[in-house]
Parts: structure tokens; sequence; C-alpha cells
């Protein structure tokens, strides 16, 4: 909890004049019934109408000066609160931007959206009803105490028989409630997901004919949502009318020993009604008390789960003296490289992978699902950290560099291409937004992504629709490539990225990259390595270099001619998909 208090640091003048505020509106509200005791026993018992026009008028003042209060404390714990709220969702989006893909692994889509959203809002609403119910039911609570002690210090010690058993009461409900909302939010996270993956997935949904598996599955989760919260509120709804027994009780044994006080002429009628004024107020201040807790039981799970996330840490650090300014011409080698996602040495993914990629280079890799193709990959930026061995580019292993550095230099182009809400030239310019028009336009031709765009009314202004629902699936993996192409990386990656292109799209892309590396290979400012991770063998035929990979280590590394001649399972991946029709032409 005490993570959370630095977030509303920022809006202390804010959440100062609240509290404060309200305890002007307390004030002004425990003055009431001393008025109403004096119109009674010193006007009216009197016949003095002067003392009631007096108190009365003194009553008006006393209550507009509490509304004053109490707007004001509103308004500025609504500024506190709000701002709090937003300091907080903008520092866990920061947070989850900073992990690392193997943190984001291991937690779900559905609980991030709803740590980001639900579980912020019940602790924003905690501050808000803090700066305000949480001020005013402790102090209307201890000054009517006090008022009902300087009132009638007899009838006060009925406040010692209540005051035990509403807090025994307090106690037992806090005792059950508390784990009842903390799985209340665990199953709200399995709502937003089961939602979070059937509106991802909708297309296979309805392909498959599963709408009524998936209502079903939906209704199954948001029924066991509802059967918690009903629980959750049973447990808590035995304490209100457990406090209004309580105040009726008060009231009731109030009305018995101080009528016979008043028959007896210890206490006048004016000075009951005011302690009965007060009485209520101490006991409805506990009641306000008893929601406030249960309120908070249910914000501690919240702020247990955000500070989950924000006591997290990266699993990819960079280390103290890391270097940040890097220009590297590409030479990317692996070094006996291994890799498992638990780093589990006894059943790793890659296993003593060593290969070197040349400035100019175009690398291909070839393997079978499952081989570690996608991982081999992901190892170069540092998506994942090596569990032995090293990677190094231009000879700097690429721990010894900021990730910032490492990942500017290393263009992506994903097998699922995720586009963003905005334009198609706001998505091509993702990772360079300062790039020219006339550089934007470079990399969409050689993507062949120029043509498509400029068939639409609004050309490159197209606005792309909710995860580039208005494009082809082909059209979004050329503008994937683009987007790649721009930053101008030392080392260029596609993983699978031309799996939805026809063929002779995918030969024209890559011959723009065959152009490309050579145009950078020649110049003695750039330079650059090209990654091509493929399904089709017919993406890799022209590679300077093709690595085999299976069951996580490299089977056969050479030309496609070389491996044609040497190697029993690029013959047979050659074979399946090309036959002996396209090897003359190769060979020609």
């Amino acid at each position: 909890m005490k993570k959370l208090f630095a977030f509303i640091k920022p809006y202390w003048h804010w959440a100062l004049l609240a509290p404060a505020l309200m305890a002007l509106e307390v004030a002004m509200d425990l003055m009431q019934p001393r008025m109403i005791q004096r119109i009674i026993d010193e006007g009216i018992a009197q016949v003095d109408m002067q003392i009631v026009l007096q108190t009365g008028l003194m009553m008006i003042g006393f209550a507009l000066m509490g509304a004053i209060g109490g707007v004001g404390c509103t308004a500025f714990s609504v500024l506190a609160s709000q701002g709090f709220g937003t300091d907080l969702r903008d520092a866990l989006f920061a947070k989850i931007q900073s992990l690392s893909f193997g943190n984001l692994d291991d937690l779900e889509t559905g609980q991030l959206i709803t740590r980001l959203t639900n579980d912020v809002t019940q602790i924003q609403q905690v501050v808000s009803m803090g700066l305000r119910i949480m001020v005013r039911a402790p102090l209307m609570l201890v000054g009517s105490l006090i008022m009902a002690i300087i009132t009638s210090p007899p009838l006060a010690l009925l406040l010692l028989v209540l005051g035990p058993i509403v807090l025994g009461l307090l106690i037992f409900v806090i005792n059950k409630a508390y784990p009842l909302f903390s799985q209340v939010q665990d199953r709200i996270d399995d709502l937003n997901t089961v939602m979070q993956e059937n509106l991802a997935g909708v297309r296979v949904v309805k392909a498959f004919v599963r709408a009524e598996h998936e209502e079903t599955r939906f209704h199954v989760t948001n029924n066991n949502l509802m059967d918690l919260t009903v629980r959750a509120a049973r447990t808590v709804a035995v304490t209100m009318p457990a406090m209004m027994l309580a105040v009726n009780m008060g009231i009731v044994a109030t009305l018995w020993f101080g009528g016979g006080q008043v028959n007896s002429g210890t206490l006048q009628i004016g000075a009951l009604i005011a302690f009965i004024n007060y009485l209520m107020r101490t006991l409805r201040s506990l009641m306000f008390v008893s929601m406030l807790v249960m309120r908070l039981a249910r914000a501690q799970a919240s702020v247990r789960r955000v500070e989950e996330i924000l006591d997290s840490e990266a699993e990819i650090q960079d280390s103290k003296d890391a270097i940040a300014a890097f220009d590297p011409q590409g030479k990317v080698v692996f070094d006996g490289v291994t890799f498992s996602y638990d780093h589990d040495r006894h059943d790793p993914v890659l296993k003593g992978l060593s290969f070197a990629a040349e400035p100019g280079q175009t690398v291909a890799i070839l393997g079978a699902t499952g081989s570690g193709k996608s991982t081999l990959i992901h190892l170069i930026p540092r998506f994942y950290d090596i569990t032995a061995g090293r990677i190094t580019i231009d000879g700097m292993d690429i721990r010894n560099l900021s990730k910032k550095a490492l990942r500017r230099n290393v263009g992506f182009a994903l097998q699922e291409s995720v586009l963003f809400s905005g334009t198609i030239r706001d998505n091509i310019r993702y990772g360079r937004p300062e790039a020219t028009e006339e550089e934007v336009i470079s990399a969409a031709k050689a993507a062949q992504a120029h043509d498509f765009i400029s068939e639409f009314p609004d050309g490159y202004d197209t606005v792309v629709g909710q995860r580039g629902v208005n494009l082809s699936g082909g059209q979004k993996q050329r503008v994937a490539i683009a987007r790649a192409l721009l930053t101008e990386p030392a080392v260029l990656v596609l993983d699978d990225s031309t799996s939805s292109v026809d063929i002779e799209t995918e030969i024209k892309i890559q011959d723009a990259l065959d152009q490309m590396m050579r145009e950078r290979s020649q110049s003695a400012d750039l330079s650059g390595t090209c990654f091509i991770v493929a399904q089709r063998i017919s993406t890799v035929l022209t590679a300077d270099k093709i690595l085999v990979l299976e069951d996580g280590q490299i089977a056969a590394e050479g030309t496609h001619r070389e491996l044609l001649a040497s190697s029993p399972i690029y013959q047979e991946i050659y074979e399946s998909q090309l036959g002996n029709g396209v090897t003359a032409h190769v060979g020609a």
C-alpha cells in the first residue's frame, strides 16, 4: 500500500484541503443538535421567541458553512482521486511496456486489462471516499461521542454496551469478506480473458460454427463471477441490518432511561432529543465505517494485484555499464547458444547453436514446426536471454548493449502482422516517425505495398481498421515489412512474414531485398544482415546461407546448391515442396 501513496503526492494540496473542508462540515453538523436543544430548553420552554429566531438563524448559517465545506471537499477529493488514478494507470501501462517477453508469457492479457481498469477504479474510488467519507465518518463518530457524553454522561454509558457489539460484528464480516473479494477480482480476470479471446478469434469461432460453445463458455464464467459476487454480497449484507438493529436498540434504550430522567427532572427534553441525535449520528457513523471497511477489503485485493505488476522486474535488464551508442555493420555470431524458456538446461529449445552471418548476407532458417526457428530470431534483439553461450553483433556481446541501442538496430516483421489504429502511413512510420514521405514510399515499394496502397481512395492516409480488418493478410504483411525496412536496421528479421502473399509477390519482395542488401553492402556507411524464417523453400533459394534446424540444433548449413547436394533433410523438404522441375530452373 505504501507504494501507491507516491501517486497521491503530486496532489497533496487537494488531498489536504478535502479533509480540512470535511472537518468544517462535520463541525457544523455537530452544532445542529445543540442548537435544537437550546431552542427547546431555552426558547420554547421559556416562551422566548427571540432565542428561537436567533438560534434558527445560527442553524441556517451553520448549515450554509457546512454545505460549503461539503461541496469543496467533494470537488477537491475528485481532483485528487482522478489525478491519482490517471497517474497509476500510466505507471502500470509503462511497467507493462517495460516487461520482457518472459514476464508477459506469465501474465494473461485478460489479467492485465482487469488490473489496468477495474482494479485501478476500485482503488481510485477508495481514495475518493477516503478523502470524504473516511474523514467524515471517524470525525463524526468521535465528535458525536464527545457531544453525547457532554449532553448526558449517564446515558452515554449505553454506548459502552453497543460499541463492542458493533465492533465485533465488523471484525467478523471483514474476515469473511476479504478472501471473497480477492476471488471476485480473479473471476473478473477469467471473464476478461474469455471475452478477449473471443473478440480476437471471432473469425475462427464463426468458421467452426462454435458460437454456441463460446456462449456456453462465457455463460459459465459469467455465472461463476455472479455466484461469487453474490456470496460476497450476502456476507456484507448482514452488516446493514445489524447496524440498524443496534441503532434502534440504542434509541429505545435512550428513550426508556432518558424518559425516566426527564420525569425525575434530572434531564431536560431538549437534552434528550439532542442526545438521541448524537446517538444516531454515532451509530450511523459506525455504519459508514463498516461500509468503508468493506470497500477497503475489496480495494485491498485490488491493491495486491496492482502492486504485483508494479513490483514486477523485467527479466531482461540492462547491465550497469550497458553501451547506449552502437552503430554496427550487422555481423551476427551465435557461439554455442543454448536456450530454454524456463531456464532448465535439461530440456532446452535450442542446443549449442554456432554460426556466423556476415554483413550483407541473407541468412535463411528452415525447419519443421517446433524446431526452434522463431525462438532463434527472438534471441537476436534479446526478447529472451540465452541460457548458455553468447550472441555478438560486430563482436559486441548483446548483453553488454542497452536494450534500446540493440533493438534500434534490429528491424522485425513478425509472422502475425500487428497494425495499430491510425493511417497506413502512421503504421509504416511506426519505427521512424520522422521519416520523410519519399522514404515511406520507397519502403512501401520495396515491400510491394505501394501499388495496393495507391489504389485506396485516400492512399497512404487510409485509416487502418481495428487490427487491420480492412486489409487482407498479405497486405498487412507487406505493410509490416515496409515498417521494418523503413528503420534501415543493421539486422533485418523477417519471421515467416510473407506467408500470406502469393509466390509472384514474394519473389518481387525478395528481389527488392536482395537489391537493398547489395546496395548497402557496397556502401561505406551502410551494411546489414537479413534473417528470413520461412516455411516455403521458394523463399530461401537465393539466400547466401541456409540453416536447417531440427530438434533445436543445426542439422545442415550452406547454400541452396550445397544443401541440395549434401543434406537429406533439405532434399526432402525441397522435393516435397518444389520437386525436380524447379531443380533444373535453379541450376540454370
